[in-house]
């Protein structure tokens, strides 16, 4: 990558990628010598980078003086762990039994339909990332989607923009900041 472009890291900035190697080589001198400091060190790795990008990946094992394959199979075992771009908002569908018989899977269909993503994917503005998930325990009000932290019940496949509307315009985030001011 050129020097002088620059990314998005995590925090909305616009870094250049060696700047954010930069912060990661200072996490992974605090954390070189210590014993069970991979996972941690992903962790960081991917507040810093908002994913694990191969470059990343790279130097955590050359940092950490481990292999390549033991520092990409730790992330590909933990779905925690991203290996490309997420949004801002996470959405999980839940498919569970409750959920897929009362109509999660049209749920699932009208929101890749709206947002032109699959599962797995994340909008081109990086706004939206589309993941399926088993249970959230709200089974009696199914179907339900997470937005985040927010569980949304009873949602419709045609009343989807109206779940998704605060999150595009950004209201949803003024409204979180005023409730925890």
């Amino acid at each position: 990558m050129n020097e002088d472009a620059k990314v998005q890291c995590a925090c909305g900035e616009a870094v250049s990628e060696e700047e954010l190697l930069g912060r990661l080589d200072k996490v992974l001198a605090e954390y070189r010598d210590k014993p069970g400091a991979l996972i941690p060190v992903l962790q960081i790795a991917q507040g810093i980078f908002g994913y694990l990008p191969d470059v990343a990946l790279k130097r955590i094992a050359l940092g950490l003086n481990k292999s390549y394959s033991e520092v990409a199979g730790v992330v590909s075992f933990y779905s925690f762990f991203s290996t490309v771009p997420r949004g801002k908002h996470l959405i999980r569908v839940c498919l569970g039994t409750a959920c897929y018989v009362r109509g999660g899977n049209r749920v699932l269909a009208a929101l890749k339909h709206k947002l032109g993503i699959d599962v797995g994917q994340t909008t081109p503005d990086r706004l939206f990332t589309l993941e399926v998930a088993r249970c959230f325990g709200a089974c009696g009000l199914a179907p339900a989607i997470m937005i985040d932290n927010d569980v949304h019940h009873r949602v419709k496949p045609n009343k989807i923009e109206l779940v998704l509307g605060p999150y595009r315009t950004g209201e949803h985030d003024q409204a979180e900041r005023k409730a925890t001011a």
